[in-house]
């Protein structure tokens, strides 16, 4: 979930460029047989400053994107296509009942502070994901950790207190810190390819390469997060190469000026941020499945993609998008109906429609897509009342207190459909088949029983319109023509810079 999206900040100054020319010695070639220069600097515009620099205190999506990899890494490492590979962990055991897992540690890493990582580093940053005022987005699916011990410097005894088929994906989101570090929202240490260089708060901030890095060294000296107040400001960065790469491009009319120039390439890849029309589910008349399907039957989601994204992006009929292994396509079962939409009205008691308020956050592509629904809800005699909010009003009212009708919000991260065997979740989707159907498939001894049972959710939330899954965002990375290497997908608002190559 897009949570304390970070305000709209002032626009970055001109980077200055620190390219090494390839003639002074600075040039290497890589396995593809091209050649770069290894002491570049990439430019690298985004619209996500972070809050602070701890992704277990509110940071928001834009430490993700500039740290999660970069500077702090895990002991697995979700890869750009969605699979989870080893990391830190050189080796792990799984014991015969699924409850005891046993990691062995990487040999020869070294924090950014010198010291080595030791099992009582991945110990303490496990709790400090589980502690009481963790803000970490996955908590909750680790708190089904039971015990750590840590038996000798290298290995770390995790017992659950139940199975976990997604305890090693899981793990991939848990940042390992040196547990003697302090003040992590304004500094770091960690073990991955960069450190931290300087933060000046509503501009940039810097990633320099780490000499004492334990695998293979970033393919460029220094990486340059650079933050802007809209995208139009973003854009015009990288025109005049004040940037050299646009991490998602949320401006799809301006396109077409990169298309044709032979100086950049748009890149579309997958992405997994959903966005939704959550209803409260536990509130009048949305308690009525059929009101929640009369109203996503009402709204042709075609049309508002068409006029946020300009074609690009996907529709979606749940909460799985195509990158999960559990997708289906459900398009088809609440699609676009007018006169559905008015008859399943009159089945539940509304011929004669209803008043409801919208809670919109304040920041594009809400404000249009809340205009969008409420004119496309009068025609079945529905009255919309926008109420616009900020993200910190939605946390608190909506995502806290529950103090809502419905909302609109975005939703980050892949494999989220588990939510809604949680009742207790925002939206307050309660339907005991589904929670246990999510309960049997984490504790599936095979994928393919995940799969199988997680298929089941998907369907049923679908048939339920538990949501309305407006539609799936493009994911689009806007680069010039002399960087390579750099993520197309950005899962989960990653952006791993370690591997972008930059010729001079």
């Amino acid at each position: 979930m897009r949570l304390n999206k970070p305000a709209l900040y002032t626009a970055a100054t001109t980077a200055t460029l620190a390219l090494v020319l390839t003639a002074c010695g600075g040039s290497t070639t890589g396995a593809t047989g091209g050649s770069w220069d290894k002491n570049a600097t990439v430019d690298i515009g985004s619209l996500y400053e972070p809050q602070n620099l701890d992704n277990t205190a509110g940071g928001g999506q834009g430490v993700t994107e500039a740290l999660n990899g970069n500077v702090y890494e895990g002991l697995f490492r979700l890869t750009d296509d969605g699979k989870v590979e080893k990391l830190l962990a050189q080796d792990y055991e799984t014991s015969a009942d699924g409850l005891t897992y046993t990691f062995t540690l990487r040999d020869g890493v070294k924090f950014h502070s010198g010291e080595e990582l030791t099992s009582a580093d991945v110990k303490y940053s496990l709790e400090k994901v589980l502690a009481d005022d963790s803000q970490s987005a996955r908590r909750s699916n680790l708190e089904v950790v039971k015990d750590i011990a840590t038996p000798d410097a290298r290995t770390v005894e995790v017992t659950l207190s139940k199975r976990s088929i997604s305890f090693v994906y899981n793990l991939s989101y848990v940042w390992i810190i040196n547990s003697q570090a302090k003040d992590l929202k304004t500094t770091e240490d960690g073990t991955g390819p960069y450190t931290l260089g300087k933060w000046t708060r509503g501009s940039a901030l810097s990633l320099n390469r780490f000499a004492g890095y334990w695998g293979e060294a970033a393919a460029n000296k220094e990486v340059v997060f650079h933050y802007f107040k809209d995208a139009s400001a973003l854009n015009n960065a990288l025109l005049t190469n004040a940037v050299d790469v646009v991490t998602s491009e949320q401006s799809p009319d301006a396109l077409d000026q990169f298309k044709s120039n032979q100086n950049y390439k748009v890149n579309s890849g997958n992405s997994t941020t959903k966005l939704l029309l959550a209803f409260n589910d536990k509130a009048k008349p949305f308690t009525d499945v059929k009101v929640r399907q009369a109203v996503s039957a009402a709204i042709d989601d075609k049309k508002l993609l068409e006029s946020v994204w300009g074609g690009y992006g996907k529709l979606i009929g749940s909460m799985v998008p195509p990158t999960d292994p559990w997708y289906e396509d459900l398009t088809s079962v609440d699609i676009h109906d007018v006169t559905k939409a008015k008859k399943l009205l009159a089945e539940a008691g509304y011929a004669k429609g209803f008043s409801f308020t919208l809670d919109t956050p304040n920041y594009d592509p809400h404000p249009t897509a809340a205009a969008f629904i409420k004119s496309q809800l009068a025609k079945v005699g529905i009255t919309v009342e926008i109420n616009t909010i900020t993200p910190n009003e939605w946390y608190t009212k909506v995502y806290k207190n529950r103090d809502f009708t419905a909302t609109l919000q975005e939703h980050v991260n892949d494999r989220d459909l588990v939510w809604y065997g949680n009742p207790d979740f925002y939206w307050g989707y309660d339907n005991k088949q589904v929670t246990q159907w999510v309960e049997q498939a984490e504790e599936a001894t095979t994928t393919a029983r995940q799969n199988e049972l997680l298929k089941k959710v998907n369907r049923k939330t679908a048939e339920d319109a538990a949501s309305d899954w407006l539609y799936l965002y493009p994911q689009i990375v806007v680069a010039s023509t002399k960087l390579s290497g750099y993520p197309l997908n950005g899962l989960n608002s990653q952006f791993y810079a370690y591997d972008i190559k930059k010729t001079g």
